[in-house]
């Protein structure tokens, strides 16, 4: 056991060494950005520099691969003062899992000094003066470029700094490749109208449980439109997600951690080319909010390789019923579309579950990858169980699939297993006996 426990600290170690210096090649980064939108702010007050950018650095530090930070650029606009109303189909884009309903911004209201961002759309037959994301993308796009020379000419940049080569005249986020270090970091620029909104009601009569308290109110009390097409916004839960990590980093436990060491297996042993695969950094990041409310004891993070395969009884859960809901939005399934996928994904992370040995080393050039370690056939069926009615979404069922799917963990000193007592469970009954108290205990949630 001190040996197994060794090489996951030892996998783990080499991923926290890079951190300080990641954290320093986005700071670099972030600054030469921070320039630019200050010459930006110069220009057009209604687009605000936000200084607070501690919520991208430490989404940046925990992903393993170079992927895009989102950046939203609040506006100087009234957010209380605009009315919402749902997008025609014909203007509506197509949906995309991380998409909410899409939705019109009214402005009510004459002389907001908006006119020039705003445009009259046809609302249920009438004609209706509504704030237009493509008006305010292209503006942002000229003054970007604009700032862009200026500093140049003022040796604020210097050469090779910023690249705006990815500027696309119809994309919905604006992207600048920016150097921090020997490598540069994509930043996709996007203008965002906050207002202030009552918190979301979570699903489940325990959705708080497990966090710190207050911390999902404080997360879902403001609301963010985000452009969707040039006419539609649509409601974005980047900021909020980046929240609750937060949050759940302030817990104790290898919470972050359990995160980082499966997205590094994820960039390393379970995506296609490079690590571009069907499994993302924000899927990794909903298991872990999911992994928090449904294993809300503190004793439930006391290790390592606990927490991790806390983590691994979800995903593979979700990959095995090809369903994973959005945390905050639970009737979006965010593996919607990528089937044929998540099959060869399965095997994968099962086979890490069953024989992690094989995967807690790093590896340069081939794809570490090969073969499959196959769960045994009575495991397999529990996750693949039908979901009608979240039946089987319950802290006992995964307490129940992680003493089947955790052979190398010293179960019966698992902190789980008072929890299993209470319900009346144990690890040794026969699986129809287990199923039937899970059937028993379960309760409605967003799983179905």
């Amino acid at each position: 056991m001190e040996s197994n426990t060794s090489l996951w600290h030892s996998y783990l170690g080499v991923i926290l060494s890079r951190e300080r210096q990641r954290m320093e090649h986005f700071q670099r980064a972030e600054d030469i950005l921070l320039t630019l939108l200050e010459s930006v702010h110069a220009r057009e007050p209604r687009f605000l520099v936000d200084y607070a950018r501690n919520l991208e650095a430490l989404e940046f530090t925990l992903c393993a691969s170079e992927d895009a930070v989102t950046l939203e650029i609040p506006l100087r606009v009234d957010g209380h003062a605009l009315r919402v109303l749902a997008c025609q189909g014909r203007d509506s884009p197509a949906r995309h899992p991380s998409e909410l309903d899409t939705c019109y911004l009214e402005v009510c209201a004459a002389g907001t000094g908006l006119e020039d961002w705003t445009g009259v759309v046809d609302v249920h037959g009438g004609g209706v003066v509504c704030l237009l994301p493509g008006k305010i993308l292209q503006h942002l796009k000229e003054l970007l470029v604009s700032a862009i020379v200026h500093c140049r000419r003022l040796f604020l940049l210097q050469p090779g700094d910023i690249s705006a080569e990815n500027l696309q005249e119809d994309a919905m986020e604006l992207s600048l490749l920016i150097r921090g270090s020997w490598k540069s970091i994509r930043f996709d620029i996007v203008p965002v109208v906050r207002r202030q909104q009552e918190p979301l009601q979570l699903w489940g009569q325990h959705s708080s449980r497990g966090f710190p308290e207050g911390s999902l109110r404080k997360a879902t009390e403001e609301a963010h439109f985000v452009p969707a097409s040039p006419h539609c916004w649509r409601s974005s839960t980047h900021l909020p997600i980046l929240k609750l990590l937060q949050g759940v980093d302030s817990l104790k436990g290898p919470r972050l951690d359990s995160l980082r060491l499966l997205d590094q297996l994820r960039d390393q042993d379970w995506g296609g080319q490079g690590g571009k695969g069907t499994l993302t950094f924000n899927h990794l990041k909903m298991v872990l909010l999911w992994s928090t409310e449904l294993f809300p004891s503190p004793e439930d993070w006391q290790d390592l390789e606990g927490s991790v395969y806390r983590l691994l009884v979800i995903l593979l859960r979700c990959l095995a019923t090809q369903h994973l809901p959005h945390f905050l939005n639970p009737e979006q399934n965010l593996f919607q579309g990528a089937g044929p996928d998540l099959a060869s994904l399965y095997h994968k992370v099962e086979s890490f579950a069953w024989d992690p040995q094989r995967f807690l080393r790093f590896h340069f050039g081939l794809h570490g990858f090969s073969g499959s370690w196959q769960a045994d056939s009575e495991t397999r069926a529990l996750l693949q169980l039908p979901t009608k009615g979240a039946s089987y979404w319950d802290t006992a069922y995964f307490d129940m699939l992680l003493s089947q799917v955790t052979p190398a963990l010293q179960l019966k000193a698992a902190p789980e297993a008072p929890r299993a007592r209470k319900l009346g469970m144990h690890c040794s009954w026969p699986h129809q006996a287990l199923l039937w108290r899970l059937w028993e205990a379960a309760s409605a949630g967003p799983w179905s």
